[in-house]
């Protein structure tokens, strides 16, 4: 019975593997490719332990740390859906709950229902802790944006309206980062990294 177990693990951690040939539309710092999911989201949980003095009172750092690891495995299955692809966001729950239901799946009950209710609750955002961590998911990628001097967003025509609906989170997630990510977004304006309004393409 043991070893059926640590068959179903081991077969889940050579499965997990794959989550590094997901591909996002993020670069790099750098500029030099784009990101992939694994990365992303070892650069969260980081986060996590890096900014954890700005969490709000009653967050736990390290269940977030676990959320924002699993958060995006996923995109296994379901690919990674870019932020501002209206139409790619509107099969995405679907998409991602049948993922959940597989990957979570491959590992023996116990695991696997851990690892769901981890997902399940970043998912739903409810949680303080679940909000901190989407909160640092909304930052990353601006900060990937500033550092590229406009990167995804120059690429897609993004504007500041988007830009503020899609890190709207941070301002309750994690209150005490909503002045950096405020100014960081005007910065990025003045700069010419992010466009002041919508443009015709970037509705297309």
């Amino acid at each position: 019975m043991q070893i059926n177990r640590l068959t179903q693990q081991i077969q889940f951690i050579i499965e997990i593997d794959r989550l590094k040939q997901v591909m996002r539309q993020t670069l790099l710092m750098d500029g030099s490719r784009r990101e992939n999911s694994a990365e992303h989201s070892w650069h969260l949980a980081i986060m996590a332990i890096a900014l954890a003095e700005y969490a709000p009172e009653g967050v736990d750092i390290f269940h977030a740390i676990k959320m924002l690891l699993i958060h995006d495995l996923v995109e296994i299955d379901a690919g990674d859906t870019f932020c501002y692809d209206v139409e790619g966001n509107d099969s995405k729950a679907e998409r991602e709950a049948q993922a959940a239901l597989r990957l979570f799946g491959l590992l023996p009950a116990d695991g696997g229902r851990e690892l769901r209710l981890l997902w399940d609750e970043f998912e739903t955002g409810e949680t303080l802790t679940a909000k901190f961590a989407a909160a640092l998911d909304r930052i990353q990628p601006l900060l990937h944006n500033q550092q590229t001097q406009g990167g995804t967003w120059l690429i897609h025509g993004i504007s500041r309206d988007q830009v503020m609906k899609r890190v709207a989170p941070v301002e309750s997630g994690a209150p005490e980062l909503w002045p950096f990510v405020l100014q960081l977004i005007d910065d990025c304006v003045a700069a010419g990294y992010l466009k002041e309004t919508l443009t015709l393409k970037s509705q297309g």
